[in-house]
């Protein structure tokens, strides 16, 4: 048979191509670079509302996010999930326009009106065109102070909310995590699920709503930032046209109450999944709050321990062993308090030797410095990550917004590579020292209990078994 010339000249180019690489190896990643991008400004208007514009020229778009200071942390006993349902109706109705109508207004600018809420925060954000940033900021402002909690809508979101509830609580990994948050912070208000529990939820009422709305959502109580292809005058002219209506109420904002965490007792909380094909695993232990001065050494620690794939925890648990495809830490650092989780799934056999696995790593990034090329490699991850998220307009946007509801200046934004660059072996190891005490753990393991609990009291310790019909969320107290 003959093989075609250019078959043949496309086999030669590809052999010269592979001699003439330079490397053997990937080169090593360059060294990082500050965002280009100037400090974000900011003022108040008189009725106390904060703006902060980021300005980013180049690209006519601008993200606009309306952030209340205000979220799952405020929700009442025995109405977990209040602030969540709260904050997803302001773009279900207002006075002006009906659910859908306000959704074809933003659709007509090229946009979605969004809304939601966090921990200590309820927003309401679009991106569009600059031209069309006048229109936006109306539907931003009127969803946000003039929502209208229609019975049908409040029903309707309510049922969307229990419906995805059914499908998550299936979810061993899920289960296991929405656990260990209850473990770690107890009965505090940062316990409970903040989209509520199927108990939960059918308790809330339109007054509720309407109640926690005209507490929270209030000028003096929010921030709006404005990213991308405007400065700082033309977002005073904006803000002033569309939010200096907004009034504040003559009474003072609340001041936050500090939450009070009452962790469950040490040991193995495990949860009983009839059938469950896998067990999910979810390790948590107390960390530091967001504007801690540690958070930067605690960024490049959870990097180290398990951000990403070259992490040491996907290194020993998927990569090494395949125990899981998917294991990962986060540290979750909120307004007034924070916690490291770790969670994945695996086999329900594996689960006690998954977290053996977990406690070494744990105990490791105390006992030992992080190599010194291991660290310059998962700062440039992280680095890399964070300067990522900068590319768009939109996630400018949310950065700016995070450090608004963390209590940090927004100039914290030009300074955070410097300051993860500083973060030295020595930080990472006193940060571990610091807050991986095996005292402080909290771990939890959803699934066939019959399969792994023999192994887990086999390792010493306490071990709870608690069924997952009878697991109650809402319930700060410990199984017993």
């Amino acid at each position: 048979m003959m093989i075609k010339p250019t078959f043949m000249a496309a086999l030669a180019l590809l052999a010269l191509a592979a001699a003439a690489q330079p490397y053997e190896a990937p080169p090593p990643p360059a060294e990082p670079r500050s965002p280009q991008i100037a400090p974000p400004a900011e003022f108040k208007l008189a009725n106390g509302l904060r703006v902060i514009v980021a300005e980013r020229r180049g690209v006519p778009l601008v993200s606009t996010r309306l952030v209340v200071l205000a979220g799952a942390e405020a929700d009442p006993p025995q109405r977990a999930g209040l602030a969540s349902l709260t904050a997803g109706l302001l773009t279900r109705g207002t006075k002006l326009h009906s659910a859908p109508a306000l959704a074809s207004a933003a659709e007509a600018l090229g946009g979605s009106l969004d809304s939601g809420a966090g921990w200590n925060q309820s927003a309401v954000s679009i991106t569009v065109t600059t031209p069309l940033l006048p229109r936006a900021l109306a539907l931003v402002a009127e969803a946000a102070t003039t929502p209208t909690f229609a019975p049908q809508e409040i029903e309707r979101l309510r049922t969307q909310a229990l419906d995805e509830m059914k499908v998550a609580y299936a979810q061993p990994g899920t289960l296991a995590s929405l656990t260990v948050q209850r473990a770690v912070y107890g009965a505090g208000s940062y316990g409970h699920p903040s989209s509520g529990t199927p108990t939960s939820l059918p308790r809330i009422s339109r007054a509720d709503i309407a109640t926690l709305h005209a507490a929270t959502f209030r000028p003096d109580n929010a921030v709006l930032v404005l990213a991308g292809d405007i400065d700082a005058g033309a977002a005073r002219k904006l803000a002033q046209q569309h939010f200096g209506a907004w009034k504040r109420p003559a009474a003072p904002l609340p001041k936050a109450s500090a939450p009070r965490e009452q962790p469950w007792p040490e040991g193995v909380v495990v949860v009983d999944m009839a059938g469950a094909g896998q067990a999910g695993v979810s390790l948590a232990l107390p960390a530091v709050p967001a504007d801690s001065p540690e958070r930067m050494a605690g960024a490049v620690t959870n990097t180290v321990l398990g951000g990403g794939y070259s992490s040491r925890l996907s290194q020993e648990i998927r990569i090494k062993r395949g125990l899981s495809y998917s294991v990962g830490s986060h540290l979750d650092a909120r307004r007034q308090a924070g916690a490291l989780r770790i969670g994945l799934q695996t086999k329900n056999p594996s689960a006690a030797e998954v977290i053996q696995l977990i406690h070494a790593e744990l105990d490791g990034l105390a006992a030992q410095p992080v190599g010194a090329d291991e660290l310059t490699a998962r700062k440039a991850t992280l680095i890399g990550g964070f300067s990522r998220a900068l590319e768009t307009t939109g996630g400018l946007a949310g950065e700016v917004a995070a450090l608004a509801v963390a209590g940090l200046p927004p100039a914290d934004l030009t300074q955070r590579i410097a300051r993860l660059e500083a973060v030295g072996p020595s930080d990472v190891q006193a940060f571990a020292t610091k807050h991986f005490a095996r005292t402080q753990r909290r771990v939890v393991v959803a699934g066939v209990a019959a399969e792994f609990e023999p192994a887990l009291k086999a390792q010493g310790g306490r071990v709870v078994v608690v069924k997952q019909s009878a697991l109650d969320l809402e319930s700060s107290a410990a199984p017993n």
